[in-house]
C-alpha cells in the first residue's frame, strides 16, 4: 500500500510537499475516499520551479491553478487517486475544514489556517483522495500559537486583520496607497509577522504575485 513518504517523493520533483493528510471520519469526505492527502508548496523552491513551467510562460490567465491541475492530475493518476482542487468548483470542496483535519493546521489568532511547517504562510494547491485507508503518522499535540506571542495580533498596519474580523475595505484601501506597496511586493504584513512563516522560505516574489491577484 502507498505510503505518506512515497506520495511525499513523488509531490518533491514538483516543488509540492505533504501538507497533512487525514481518515473519513475526522472531516465528510467525498464519496468513495478514505484518506486525504493535501498537497503545498515545498519551500524554499516552489516559487523557481513554477516559473519554468508552461503555465506561467504562456501568459494566460490563472497560470498557478492551471499548473496545479496538470501536476497533481498526474499525480493521482500515478497513485490511483482522485484529485481535489481548492478552486473552479461548486460548490467549493472545504478546504479550511480538511486542512483542520489532518492536525497539522489550527486557526490562528487572526482566523487565518496557520501550519505547523508553513506558519501563515500555508496554501493547499490540491489534494489526493485515496480509496484505502492509508497509515498515518499521528499529528502534533498542539497548535504553534500555544506558546506564540502572537505578534500576527498587531502586525497589520492599518488594523485591518485582528482576532475580531477582517475588514476587507480596509485592507484594500491599504494597498492602494505608497505605504500599502510593502504588502503588495512583500506578501500580508500579518502573514509574514508569523514565527513559522519567518523560517519558511517563501519566495517574496511569491507572494506578490498572490497579491495582485488578491487586490485585483
Amino acid at each position: 500500500m502507498v505510503g505518506l513518504d512515497q506520495i511525499d517523493d513523488l509531490a518533491r520533483p514538483h516543488a509540492l510537499a505533504v501538507m497533512g493528510a487525514f481518515h473519513k471520519g475526522a472531516a465528510p469526505l467525498p464519496e468513495g475516499v478514505e484518506t486525504l492527502v493535501m498537497l503545498g508548496p515545498r519551500e524554499p523552491g516552489f516559487w523557481a520551479h513554477f516559473t519554468q513551467s508552461p503555465e506561467y510562460c504562456d501568459t494566460l490567465p490563472d497560470p498557478m491553478d492551471r499548473w496545479s491541475r496538470r501536476v497533481i492530475d498526474r499525480l493521482a493518476d500515478s497513485l490511483d487517486a482522485h484529485a481535489f482542487f481548492p478552486f473552479a468548483t461548486t460548490p467549493p470542496h472545504p478546504f479550511y475544514t480538511w486542512a483542520k483535519a489532518t492536525g497539522r493546521a489550527w486557526s490562528s489568532p487572526v482566523q487565518f489556517l496557520v501550519h505547523d511547517v508553513a506558519g501563515l504562510w500555508v496554501s493547499y494547491r490540491g489534494a489526493l483522495g485515496f480509496a484505502n485507508r492509508l497509515n498515518l503518522p499521528p499529528p502534533p499535540t498542539e497548535s504553534p500559537c500555544t506558546h506564540c506571542t502572537k505578534p500576527c495580533l498587531t502586525a497589520c498596519p492599518v488594523d485591518a486583520l485582528t482576532q475580531t474580523g477582517y475588514e476587507l475595505t480596509a485592507c484594500h484601501a491599504y494597498l492602494n496607497t505608497f505605504s500599502g506597496q510593502e504588502c503588495m511586493t512583500g506578501g500580508c504584513a500579518v502573514r509574514a509577522a508569523c514565527p513559522i512563516s519567518c523560517n519558511y522560505g517563501r519566495n517574496p516574489a511569491q507572494s506578490a504575485f498572490h497579491m495582485r491577484q488578491f487586490h485585483t
